[in-house]
């Protein structure tokens, strides 16, 4: 290993000391000047990787809080220094690349590091990133936040519409709450459709979450999450098959990390009956049952009400979707009959709508029509804002 020098400080943002080790002089530049910009603890610069991972205290030549390790020289002697390090102790790793690569940042993070970052650096980010070590290192735990509210859209049966409900859902609450952070959560394995139909590419899916659901925290889960046009946050389902047992284990942490980040969890879990007998979800949540107009439908709803209706389970809402009064064959009097209860949504049905966001991946919450009006009106009322009387439509002979 060459030797270092001390590289001069300005700003701070902590009083971490920090070791740079790749061997890239631009990148390794690159990682300087940002620590540079934004940090006034001590930093040294190493041009090459250790050469002894049996004995790195005597290579460092002195202790770091934090070690920034560039990936992209050596990929496999980089992953194997992280690990040693994170197995001797001897301080807290951040790595960064050119590339966000999903299986690389998985392979990081279960070698120990606790930041992926990737060039160009951004100042911000770094500072947010040295702040989570400052505070990790320390002890102090961070400021306990509200949890955020846990909304899930689930299907009496497949094809009730839960995904397209869901998605312009979420996008209305991050549109309607901007200063807030709203997540959608694609839960509908083994293949949602939420990031498609949100015209959406994510790097990463929920499948990454379960896989490391023990050292799932709010870092990954930031790594993990891709943000829409609209604010949203999502966490995709996966694009190919993906196994559809998932412990319920993990998706209570992954539950639990997402309500302490976000102010709004919002949980497409399809016609996903199952998840219910794990009681995975407690009365601090909220359910909207999304059935339509026939015996089958109907049929499951009231089973649903039924396993939904005992103590310590959550908030349940009715959404009727597909409603059209003209053309049921069965009475709101019946439909309230069978589901015990009346419900307290009816979306119409809007074909035109639905088809144009199934094939240009535009939500069609923005719009005037009677099934976007509902859906506002549904996020409103989790704002607990008072309902908008909505501009009726004129008019005319022509559609």
């Amino acid at each position: 290993m060459s030797d270092s020098k001390q590289i001069p400080n300005s700003v701070s943002t902590s009083a971490l000391s920090i070791a740079v080790i790749c061997p890239d002089f631009e990148a390794r530049t690159a990682a300087i000047s940002t620590l540079h910009e934004c940090h006034n603890g001590p930093v040294e610069e190493f041009n090459s990787y250790p050469s002894n991972l049996n004995d790195l205290p005597r290579e460092l030549g002195q202790e770091f809080d934090v070690i920034l390790v560039g990936l992209d020289n050596n990929l496999e002697y980089a992953i194997n220094l992280v690990e040693k390090i994170c197995a001797l102790g001897l301080a807290t790793v951040m790595v960064y690349s050119k590339q966000a690569d999903p299986d690389t940042l998985l392979r990081c993070m279960r070698a120990g590091s606790r930041e992926f970052l990737t060039l160009p650096f951004d100042t911000h980010t770094m500072v947010e990133a040295l702040d989570r070590v400052s505070i990790l290192r320390s002890g102090t735990p961070l400021p306990r936040k509200a949890e955020g509210k846990l909304l899930v859209f689930l299907g009496a049966k497949g094809g009730s519409g839960v995904t397209t409900l869901a998605c312009n859902f979420a996008v209305s609450l991050a549109t309607q709450e901007p200063l807030l952070r709203t997540l959608l959560i694609d839960l509908n394995l083994p293949l949602g459709d939420a990031a498609i139909s949100l015209g959406i590419k994510p790097q990463y899916t929920i499948s990454s979450a379960f896989q490391n659901s023990s050292r799932l925290d709010a870092n990954f889960l930031s790594t993990l999450v891709i943000q829409h046009d609209s604010g949203l946050f999502v966490l995709a389902a996966p694009g190919e098959l993906a196994p559809t047992y998932v412990s319920a284990e993990a998706i209570d942490k992954l539950l639990e990390v997402a309500r302490r980040e976000f102010d709004f969890v919002v949980v497409d879990a399809g016609s996903r009956l199952d998840l219910q007998r794990e009681h995975l979800f407690d009365e601090s949540a909220t359910i909207y049952l999304v059935t339509q107009i026939g015996i089958p439908e109907l049929r499951n709803s009231h089973r649903l009400i039924s396993l939904l209706s005992t103590p310590g389970s959550p908030k349940l809402e009715i959404v009727i979707n597909r409603y059209d009064p003209r053309m049921q064959e069965i009475d709101d009097e019946h439909i309230t009959k069978a589901l015990t209860r009346p419900a307290q949504w009816k979306i119409s049905n809007n074909y035109a709508a639905v088809r144009a966001m199934q094939n240009t991946a535009t939500p069609f919450i923005n719009g005037n029509s009677q099934i976007a009006q509902v859906i506002r009106q549904m996020t409103r009322a989790v704002c607990n804002k008072p309902t908008l009387v909505e501009p009726k439509k004129k008019f005319s002979f022509f559609r």
